[in-house]
């Protein structure tokens, strides 16, 4: 159920890979018909699954009063889906951002770094000035570990199905530039020496940019990719924020089949394809 609160909706397979990855797939049922039959928890059916029905878990109403003053989960809005048809609109999304979750968490574990899914957080908001947010899909954790050396490494993830125009997706750029700019000002007081920029009381450093893509052909996608980079190229505002900060793009299903830690990720900014850890 906590899971379902971090993540919003996953299949009984993603349960299974984020929670019990040595389990079987009848353990993770079994918690869930029980819980929905107490109605803790509901599903969707996904379409074309017919023969051999896939299930989309949310929580219900009762599941989500129950599960929001988890300490885990503090500072976590509560968004409970009231109905199989609001799971519908959010599901494919939703469902794709929690295959790039997995997608690291399994590299995490093979590699022996530290990634689970209390280390992801889906629909993370900041205000950039104007009454305008930037939403990211995700901010990711991730500690990296080499012998003795830890690495702590935070990610705005960006997942793009390709249901929006190439221009939208690169404007997402704009937003996390000015993100990287905006320094809030105190309501009804004259202006004071500057604290640093806004961000600063989330992260101890900017997270870099992760744009996982997916839904067309690769030749497509690669287009994608080449409109970020010129968005990066001919953007001062971006420019400036490549310069900061590492920005990369990916396809979902490179990163399922190689994993993340290889050289897969495009730089934004110019250069080979590298790990994301060495944009």
């Amino acid at each position: 159920m906590t899971a379902l609160a971090q993540h919003r909706i996953a299949t009984t397979g993603q349960l299974r890979r984020m929670l019990r990855p040595d389990g079987t797939r009848q353990l993770i049922s079994r918690a869930l018909n029980k819980l929905c039959s107490d109605r803790f928890v509901d599903y969707t059916v996904l379409p074309g699954s017919d023969r051999s029905p896939t299930h989309a878990w949310y929580l219900a109403s009762d599941g989500a009063r129950l599960t929001r003053d988890l300490p885990i989960l503090r500072g976590r809005p509560p968004y409970p889906i009231t109905s199989t048809t609001a799971a519908s609109l959010k599901t494919a999304h939703t469902l794709t951002v929690v295959r790039a979750h997995l997608a690291f968490a399994a590299d995490a574990r093979r590699l022996g770094h530290e990634h689970g899914p209390w280390d992801w957080t889906p629909e993370v908001s900041h205000s950039i000035g104007e009454g305008e947010r930037v939403m990211a899909d995700a901010v990711m954790y991730y500690t990296a570990v080499d012998g003795e050396e830890r690495r702590k490494l935070r990610a705005f993830i960006e997942v793009d199905r390709t249901t929006m125009s190439s221009e939208r997706l690169a404007v997402k750029l704009i937003e996390y530039a000015r993100l990287f700019r905006y320094e809030a000002q105190p309501v009804g007081r004259r202006r004071q020496a500057s604290a640093g920029p806004s961000w600063l009381r989330w992260y101890p450093v900017f997270p870099r940019v992760l744009f996982v893509l997916t839904g067309a052909s690769h030749n497509r996608l690669e287009n994608r990719i080449s409109d970020l980079q010129s968005m990066v190229a001919q953007h001062p505002l971006v420019a400036g924020l490549a310069r900061e900060v590492p920005l990369g793009a990916a396809v979902l299903e490179d990163l399922e089949e190689q994993g993340p830690s290889q050289a897969v990720w495009i730089p934004l900014a110019g250069g080979k394809p590298r790990p994301w850890t060495d944009l």
